[in-house]
């Protein structure tokens, strides 16, 4: 019965010589497009999710080096004068810059991060990556500060420099 089954398939196969060739240059290149077509879409799409994500963990890491700086405080009635008081200067921010800190009690706030309006946007410290571009100006409204990850208002205001 299986040599009847073979041969039957070979008949058809010799009549219609179609049914045994592969896929055509048209077939490859639809299939191509198609593949092309997904790629484009979805690329842009995880490179947005990927910065999210690093914006995400550099809002966490600042939020949580404030609270153990404020500890510090707590303990010793003054800000550390650098990371490293608080074993934290060994920290990379999502895209592997250290962060940024300088204690506005003991230096003042000439070095300070500032708003718009040049106002000092901390009166105890700064704490803050530079954010996807590396780069970071004083004030927050420059260019170059935009993407930059920040402790504003005491620690009431912990994200993006663009949305303070």
């Amino acid at each position: 019965m299986p040599n009847k089954n073979i041969s039957k398939l070979s008949l058809i196969h010799a009549k219609n010589p179609v049914l045994s060739r592969g896929f055509t240059v048209v077939e490859l290149m639809i299939a191509v497009a198609i593949v092309g077509v997904l790629a484009a879409i979805a690329i842009p799409a995880y490179s947005g999710y990927q910065e999210k994500a690093r914006v995400y963990q550099a809002v966490t890491d600042v939020a949580a080096m404030s609270v153990t700086i404020e500890n510090y405080f707590q303990e010793n009635r003054i800000y550390p004068e650098t990371l490293a008081d608080v074993k934290l200067d060994g920290k990379l921010d999502p895209w592997d810059k250290p962060y940024r800190y300088l204690n506005l009690v003991k230096n003042g706030n000439g070095g300070a991060r500032r708003d718009k309006n040049l106002v000092p946007l901390n009166s105890d410290f700064d704490l803050y990556s530079e954010g996807k571009d590396k780069k970071t100006k004083l004030p927050i409204s420059q260019k170059d500060s935009l993407d930059d990850i920040l402790r504003a208002n005491d620690g009431k205001f912990v994200d993006l420099a663009e949305k303070y």
